[in-house]
């Protein structure tokens, strides 16, 4: 499997100074990341809701196979909204794991809070706007 090695210098922090190493996620273990944290809807199966930053936290922690000895990286300092990681470190951080997992960069940008706004799911036809050439239009 593939590997990165980050050696940062205190930019980030002297607390994340140090030794990183990176490995790719085997298939499996990154869908079982995904699928721990998304809901479905049991009738359906469609996807009701995912924890995008959960999802993301979870595989920096699972493609990180060595760190300093005070291990600096941890899922709650990941996910802590105070007293977290730095931005521009977990930025780094998420590159490399995509990079590792073979994420591009469509399911890059819908992991990312930037696209919010953007409604990676495509929109289906309503039922107003099928034609259906059997019967009478409405009066």
């Amino acid at each position: 499997m593939n590997q990165e090695i980050l050696d940062l210098d205190a930019s980030f922090g002297e607390e994340y100074k140090g030794h990183y190493v990176l490995k790719e996620l085997s298939w499996a273990k990154r869908n079982r990341i995904i699928q721990e944290n998304t809901k479905y809807n049991p009738a359906t199966g469609n996807i009701l809701s995912s924890d995008y930053i959960t999802i993301q936290a979870k595989t920096i922690i699972a493609c990180i196979h060595g760190q300093p000895d005070s291990h600096p990286i941890t899922l709650e300092k990941l996910l802590a909204e105070e007293n977290g990681i730095p931005f521009k470190l977990g930025e780094k951080l998420s590159k490399v794991a995509n990079r590792l997992c073979g994420v591009d960069q469509e399911e890059s940008a819908f992991l990312s809070e930037q696209s919010a706004t953007k409604n990676p799911t495509p929109s289906s036809p309503n039922s107003d706007s099928a034609k259906n050439s059997a019967s009478a239009p409405p009066s």
